[in-house]
Parts: structure tokens; C-alpha cells; sequence
């Protein structure tokens, strides 16, 4: 049993965002708001802002493998969030590493698609992502179309959204939060569980254009809350309303484009 006074430590590996709207800078920002002590390990170097990608540089595997070892030596996380990974080769090194130090709270969220339609990442990723990363996942994290890429099948209304994430959940043997379905009023994601449990999480569909790096700060908060101990649903649960008054709350950071979020809205 944990002290009241102990914060749970948990780890984001993930891209870099100089502009800290997504990425690790969205991740320890969402780390700090709910009440758990983040630590980060970088698989990019990228110039963005909430116009675009500019620039990526990508660190040596040696160095991601350096900073795994950093951590996980030291202060072992409670719970382990992944996001964007550049190549197959780094997200099989994450994977060996992760089984290495038995990592036990794993969130993937798979940066494969963004919500313009944008393509983040190569299928050579996604098939290392596929094989090596989703086993050992406590939950993945798609959005609608990276739902439909990993399972070929289209997602066009509720009931279809309930059979590709039964079937992820099926074919990976994992928890699959299956984000984004927009039907008529409602943001509604579905969380289907290893025992083939289904929750629907619906919350009123907010109109705003402060939404750059909710994928990654709705993982990372579900990441913070295993961390302190919840169950999968729970966690999952108590994400989607933290974030939800997060995008209420707006943001003080005016932009011409997509704006970030105000991750510490709510301190």
C-alpha cells in the first residue's frame, strides 16, 4: 500500500514538440495535471507547431535504448505510455525493453493518423507496432481511421465501431479504446476490454479549435490513471471526463490555426 503523500511515477516515450501543444511536452503536462510524476524518453526530435511538422530528427537507437535504461534502473514506472515511434527498428528495441523490464501498465496510442487524414507514419511501423508492441499492450488507443487501416473494415456508424474494436481487441489480445465517433451530438468512444466487455463513453460533442494533441493527452492521461492504481475502465473513464473539461475550459494561447489545449486548466 502507498503512502498518501507518494506520487506514482509513469513514462511517456514518445516524439518531441517544440511548439508543446502534442507529443512529450502534451504528455508531462498531462502527467503534472493528475497528480502523477512523469518522466519521458524521446524517439523524435521534431520542429512543429500547430501549423505542421517541419522538421524531424531521429535520435540513435543507442541513445532511446540509453534512456530506457536511465529510467527503468531507477525510478521503475507504475505505467508506460508509447506514441509516436519513426521506424521499425526503434519500436522493436522499445518492445525488447519493455519485456526486458517487465513493464507491467502499457498504453499504445498508434500515431499512424491524424485527424485531418494526415499520414504520420510508414506501414513498415505499423506492422512492427503490430507485432511486437500491440501483444504487450494493456490498451491501444486508435482513432476512427487508424481503427479502419489496422482492420481494413470501414467505420460508418455505431455498430460498426462496436465490431472493429471487438475485432482488434480480438486479433492483437488487448484492450482497444476506439476513439472518435462522431454520431449526431455526441463524441462517443467505445472501450472493449480482453473479456469482451464493451463501454461506451459519450460526452456532449464540443465545437472548438483548440483541440492539437488531445490523442496524445487523453492516452497519457489514462497512462497517469493506471499509474495510480485504477482498473482499465476506470481510468479510461475518468481520461475522457478530465479531458472533456480540459477542451471546456478553452485555452489562453491564441493561434491562427488549430490551437493546443490548457492541460493545467483545471489546477
Amino acid at each position: 500500500m502507498r503512502s498518501k503523500t507518494e506520487i506514482a511515477p509513469v513514462l511517456t516515450i514518445a516524439g518531441s514538440d517544440c511548439s508543446g501543444g502534442a507529443g512529450v511536452q502534451a504528455d508531462l503536462k498531462t502527467f503534472l495535471a493528475n497528480g502523477v510524476y512523469g518522466m519521458s524518453v524521446i524517439t523524435a526530435l521534431t520542429s512543429q507547431n500547430t501549423k505542421g511538422v517541419q522538421f524531424v530528427e531521429i535520435p540513435s537507437k543507442e541513445s532511446i535504448a540509453s534512456q530506457l535504461d536511465a529510467v527503468f534502473t531507477d525510478i521503475p514506472p507504475r505505467a508506460v505510455k508509447i506514441g509516436m515511434l519513426p521506424n521499425a527498428d526503434i519500436c522493436r528495441l522499445i518492445a525488447e525493453k519493455l519485456v526486458y523490464y517487465q513493464a507491467e501498465y502499457i498504453v499504445v496510442d498508434p500515431v499512424m493518423i491524424a485527424s485531418s487524414g494526415a499520414r504520420l507514419s510508414d506501414e513498415s511501423v505499423a506492422r512492427a507496432m503490430e507485432e511486437v508492441l500491440f501483444p504487450l499492450a494493456t490498451v491501444i488507443t486508435p482513432n476512427r481511421m487508424e481503427a479502419e487501416q489496422l482492420s481494413g473494415k470501414k467505420i460508418t456508424s455505431w455498430e460498426e465501431m462496436q465490431e472493429v474494436a471487438a475485432y482488434l481487441s480480438d486479433k492483437y489480445d488487448t484492450a482497444v479504446l476506439l476513439k472518435g465517433g462522431h454520431f449526431g451530438d455526441t463524441a462517443t468512444d467505445l472501450l472493449h476490454t480482453r473479456d469482451a466487455a464493451s463501454v461506451s463513453l459519450e460526452k456532449p460533442r464540443l465545437h472548438t479549435r483548440h483541440t492539437h494533441g488531445t490523442g496524445c493527452t487523453y492516452s497519457s492521461a489514462i497512462c497517469a490513471n493506471l499509474g495510480k492504481g485504477m482498473g482499465l475502465a476506470s481510468a479510461v473513464s475518468a481520461a475522457k471526463d478530465w479531458l472533456h473539461d480540459v477542451l471546456l475550459a478553452g485555452t489562453p494561447v491564441q493561434v491562427e490555426e488549430n490551437g493546443p489545449l490548457h492541460h493545467g486548466a483545471l489546477l
